[in-house]
């Protein structure tokens, strides 16, 4: 046997379907989920920080794109002056252009070509034939009319040129001058601007990181401290709340959430409280009948027969103890889920005679079921109908003087179906109708019933939660009615 065991045993662990391992997240995803903060007041400060730092790239790079155009159109014009000052000395008046000799001819000389038509005339000393500013002079002369380009002509230093045709004077010779200009002073200048507009932008992100840090972490402490204070109440079930008053409006929104939260949390420790006392309750008389039963059978010796009845009661009574229990925590799940849901349905007319039955009435109390003709079915489950009904009829029992009767008819209403249950005991105080269904409530605590005032309150909940009712009927003159009222099956 314990190989056969063993063997299952093995077998089972050998056949055991292992759950599907989640696929690992990435390593990159992994490596910036660790980077990321993990408190609020980081994640704001972040991205706080990202959005100024986007913001500041965008604006140094238009900030220096300005100022490279504008550095290019001040040396275009520096150009063009030195260009027309130039042009004074070339005479074009001729046949032929001639260049004028001037007193500050040397610095009129430097880095200037002056063509006639296409021809070189003249260009700076220190420059050769193929030498690539002269090349490129004689390009913007071949194109003809105003043009200017840069060359890097002398390793990284860019060189500026730009060309300036003189005018044609009838037959007369077209020249054309085009002078030079070193663009390093500018791009030093640029650079510098671009260095300085870096050190500004770092200066920015450091205080905007810093001043956010401060402003979100000074934001959330009274987030902060309504948080403590939630947690500290609901510890203690206290009536304490937050309000909306004296709050900025996200303050507001939050403690109104807060409050909502504290309400549903001593509403569920309510619950609790109710379902236990309920529990027990119901508990009680099945309980008891098991108590007696064990206090009667071991009083004095049994034979078989009285011993087996003994056995069958205690075994009805933990039956009805374990249904007691799957009806209320039943109820209580599906009232969390769903408060209208009452799956199933019961044969209203059966399921009380069949509590009729098990009721320990007194021999002078008659207990009768009428039904009237046609009556449909319940839209409950017979353990719950049961377990509404028979709050009603134990009280019934319990006050009347000789008669309880239970009437089952079809209401006026479409879809329902009526319980009356009435007695002819001395009925309910006047002054005590108001409290009738409310929990732990009894009209008279001497009476010598070991009540607790939970069974009409549970009666009614118990309807409720599947669209019915419970109520108590104050125009009754005799004894007590009550009327239970549920859905059609």
């Amino acid at each position: 046997m314990n190989r056969l065991f063993g063997i299952g045993l093995v077998r089972s662990r050998l056949f055991r379907r292992t759950p599907p391992t989640p696929p690992a997240p990435p390593p990159a995803a992994g490596f910036l989920s660790r980077l990321a903060p993990r408190t609020l007041r980081g994640r704001l400060s972040l991205v706080a920080l990202t959005t100024a730092a986007l913001l500041m790239t965008v604006l140094t790079l238009v900030f220096n794109a300005v100022v490279n155009r504008h550095l290019q159109v001040q040396a275009d014009d520096e150009l063009h002056t030195r260009a027309s000052a130039v042009a004074t000395t070339v005479d074009t008046s001729g046949s032929h252009v001639r260049v004028l000799e001037t007193v500050n001819d040397r610095l009129l000389d430097a880095n200037v070509w002056i063509y006639a038509g296409t021809r070189l005339l003249e260009k700076p000393p220190s420059t050769t034939a193929d030498n690539p500013l002269t090349l490129a002079a004689d390009r913007l002369a071949t194109r003809g009319g105003g043009a200017c380009a840069t060359v890097h002509a002398a390793g990284p230093r860019p060189i500026r040129l730009c060309s300036r045709p003189l005018p044609e004077r009838g037959r007369h010779a077209a020249a054309t001058v085009v002078t030079a200009l070193d663009l390093a002073p500018y791009r030093s200048s640029a650079d510098t601007l671009l260095l300085g507009s870096l050190i500004l932008d770092g200066v920015m992100l450091v205080c905007t990181y810093v001043l956010t840090r401060l402003a979100v972490g000074r934001a959330l402490r009274p987030v902060r401290t309504m948080t403590d204070q939630a947690a500290q109440w609901s510890a203690v079930a206290s009536d304490e709340r937050f309000g909306a008053e004296e709050h900025p409006a996200e303050l507001a929104d939050l403690g109104a959430s807060l409050d909502a939260l504290l309400d549903r949390i001593r509403a569920v420790l309510r619950h609790e409280q109710q379902l236990t006392g309920e529990l027990s309750h119901e508990l009680r008389t099945p309980l008891t009948r098991i108590v007696m039963e064990l206090d009667w059978w071991r009083g004095r010796p049994r034979s078989a027969d009285e011993t087996r009845a003994s056995h069958e009661v205690i075994a009805d009574a933990a039956q009805s103890m374990r249904t007691i229990c799957d009806t209320l925590l039943n109820d209580a799940r599906e009232s969390v889920r769903n408060p209208s849901t009452a799956p199933g349905t019961a044969d209203v007319v059966a399921v009380l005679r069949r509590l009729v039955q098990q009721l320990d009435a007194p021999d002078d109390v008659k207990v009768a079921v009428e039904a009237a003709a046609g009556v449909p079915e319940a839209g409950v489950t017979p353990a719950l109908l049961e377990r509404i009904v028979s709050p009603l009829v134990t009280n019934a029992v319990r006050y009347a003087r000789s008669t309880v009767t239970v009437t089952v008819s079809t209401l006026s209403a479409p879809g329902a179906v009526g319980i009356d249950v009435t007695d002819d005991g001395p009925g309910v105080p006047e002054a005590f109708v108001g409290e009738l269904f409310q929990p732990g409530r009894r009209a008279d605590r001497g009476d010598g019933h070991d009540g607790a005032g939970l069974g009409l309150p549970l009666a009614r909940r118990l309807a409720r939660a599947v669209g019915g009712h419970v109520s108590y009927d104050s125009g009754h003159v005799l004894g007590a009615r009550f009327t239970v009222t549920l859905p059609a099956g």
